[in-house]
């Protein structure tokens, strides 16, 4: 049984940086796609950043720049550093993991098959 495992979040002024971790268990086989996803009250779900099985990263074109997606295969265990958060980076932060061998790790929900409980980032101005 795969475990997806989301914490980091935090409440932090504008400009200032956090470290979203995302712990894999219970899965030990080819490295799978990671997403970051995020839901702002009142707002839809949207993809945030995501990285494939070869470690190449995607981001949204609003985190271009502020936000860095990596992985340490060794600890099972991807993280999503964030700088200079604005007000509207405020959301609840998902990561999702696809383990479909050669997974193209885009931001299509649909794809990810096993979800964090999610962790709450809060940016005040």
């Amino acid at each position: 049984q795969v475990h997806v495992v989301d914490s980091g979040g935090d409440s932090v002024q504008a400009g200032g940086s956090l470290r979203l971790s995302c712990a894999v268990s219970g899965y030990t086989y080819y490295t799978p796609c990671i997403g970051w996803f995020r839901q702002a009250p009142g707002k839809e779900r949207e993809g945030v950043a995501t990285i494939d099985s070869d470690g190449v990263t995607m981001y949204a074109d609003s985190v271009k720049g502020r936000f860095t997606l990596s992985q340490d295969n060794a600890k099972n265990t991807a993280y999503l550093q964030m700088i200079s958060l604005k007000p509207e980076d405020t959301a609840v932060y998902y990561c999702a993991v696809d383990t479909e061998w050669r997974c193209s790790g885009g931001f299509e929900e649909y794809d990810y098959n096993y979800w964090g409980q999610g962790t709450q980032v809060t940016v005040s101005s």
